[in-house]
């Protein structure tokens, strides 16, 4: 019902024109910047349609500094700048101090150029630091988004789990889209996490999650759910279930 490109070209009147008018609405698709969601959600309401998820609160869940200090006892420790400058990156890769980093922006990291582009060996290495935060830059290109995100390099010893979250409750935990065939263990321990996200109070987010070399489950990312995708290993059918289920207990 959304035309997604008229969306990423500004012409959000455009891209919502098919949707009926009025009523309540979650939104399945892909990412958006948050400066177009706020267009998005902006031309919804010309039709009468209220988003569940507002622009405030998909710009907390959809960019880290948003969720972060409310994650931060269970997350990496990460600090971020304003900015693409080389100033700033230096002075936030002093503020993280030594050891090595994850590098990413405010929405997403280049995992898959892992090497080249996310993992720097050594903080105090500038050279090195700031030729990988260039190939960043490079390959997001104009997908940039907010600063550069360091954090603070943790071994994960499993593949990551998603999980998705209603109201602050867990309504389905799952394989991440990466690893749809790598099932979560049946001990995923949500009980620290639990309040933490109750607190954020966002409708509907994702949570990924990996276990650290000492047996702690740590918060790799969360983000907006209307914009993640399911493992294929989760059916539609059973993940459409679970969250409508969860959603109507929690009214």
């Amino acid at each position: 019902m959304v035309d997604h490109d008229a969306l990423t070209r500004d012409d959000p009147q455009c891209a919502v024109a098919a949707v009926p008018a009025g009523g309540v609405a979650v939104y399945r698709g892909w990412m958006l910047r948050s400066d177009q969601y706020t267009a998005f959600t902006e031309a919804l309401t010309a039709r009468g349609v209220t988003l569940r998820t507002n622009s405030d609160q998909y710009c907390r869940a959809h960019e880290l500094p948003g969720w972060y200090p409310s994650l931060a006892p269970v997350t990496p420790t990460s600090t971020w700048t304003t900015s693409a400058q080389r100033i700033a990156f230096d002075q936030a890769r002093t503020r993280l101090g030594a050891g090595a980093a994850v590098l990413r922006d405010y929405t997403k990291s280049m995992k898959h150029h892992w090497s080249e582009a996310a993992f720097i060996p050594d903080l105090l290495d500038p050279t090195t630091a700031w030729q990988i935060a260039t190939r960043f830059i490079e390959l997001r290109a104009d997908d940039f988004t907010g600063g550069f995100v360091l954090r603070a390099f943790e071994h994960f010893t499993t593949a990551e789990v998603r999980t998705w979250w209603i109201n602050g409750a867990c309504a389905l935990i799952g394989a991440h889209p990466d690893t749809p065939d790598e099932l979560p263990p049946a001990d995923v321990d949500l009980t620290t996490l639990t309040p933490l996200i109750a607190a954020l109070d966002l409708p509907f987010v994702t949570v990924d999650l990996a276990q650290r070399d000492d047996g702690t489950w740590r918060v790799v990312e969360l983000g907006d759910g209307q914009v993640n995708d399911r493992p294929t290993t989760v059916s539609p059918h059973d993940f459409a279930t679970a969250l409508l289920t969860d959603a109507l207990a929690h009214r």
